[in-house]
């Protein structure tokens, strides 16, 4: 399946993970508005965009450049639906990073900043009320395993910083194992706190 022509949803009894669309913007601009959510974003190598949106309008704009991003096979940004409530409550982005993967083991080769080559590199940005172990755990459940096919990777990393205590809880809980190694961005800036679990079969 190419995930840029054909994308699907996930779901369980709790979540349901689809594209963004414009009508959630009331709903997720509570997210990205939300100042002890804001700090926890991972906005590392996207130009200066600190995803800290504070009006409708900007909420609007960064809707409309999720849409042309998948469009133009860049990411693919979800949102993420409490099936309870009906509301979008956070947001996840997939995507592969580009070059070959020549890391076996979630980036504990000698192999530096290369082994997020290839590499499917998930965002999570989510309410901070929703910002828990439990939910995220829930998260990962439903993105992790298919991500791997999707997005034709072996290896997904995903940022955590440190304050981020329920995120990395979760994270490792899951299989995630933090990563020795920085990516670096295209500007040539150098990230840390990625985490990274590696498909075993």
């Amino acid at each position: 399946m190419n995930v840029y022509k054909s994308c699907p949803q996930f779901e369980n009894s709790d979540f349901l993970i689809r594209r963004a669309e414009i009508s959630d913007k009331e709903d997720l601009l509570k997210v990205y508005s939300d100042p002890k959510a804001v700090p926890l974003f991972n906005s590392d190598n996207c130009h200066g965009d600190d995803f800290h949106y504070t009006t409708l309008e900007r909420m609007e704009e960064a809707l409309l450049f999720w849409e042309q991003a998948y469009l133009n096979g860049w990411f693919v940004r979800f949102s993420v639906v409490e099936k309870r409530l009906g509301n979008a409550v956070g947001t996840v982005e997939l995507f592969k990073r580009g070059g070959e993967n020549i890391c076996n083991n979630g980036g504990d080769s000698n192999s530096g900043s290369e082994c997020y080559n290839g590499c499917g590199i998930l965002r999570l940005d989510l309410r901070s009320d929703y910002e828990n172990e439990k939910t995220i755990s829930n998260i990962l459940s439903l993105v992790i395993p298919p991500a791997y096919e999707l997005f034709g990777c072996k290896t997904i990393a995903a940022k955590a910083v440190k304050e981020a205590e329920e995120r990395i809880k979760a994270l490792k809980k899951y299989g995630f194992r933090e990563n020795p190694h920085k990516l670096i961005g295209d500007d040539g800036t150098e990230y840390s706190d990625y985490f990274s679990i590696t498909d075993t079969i």
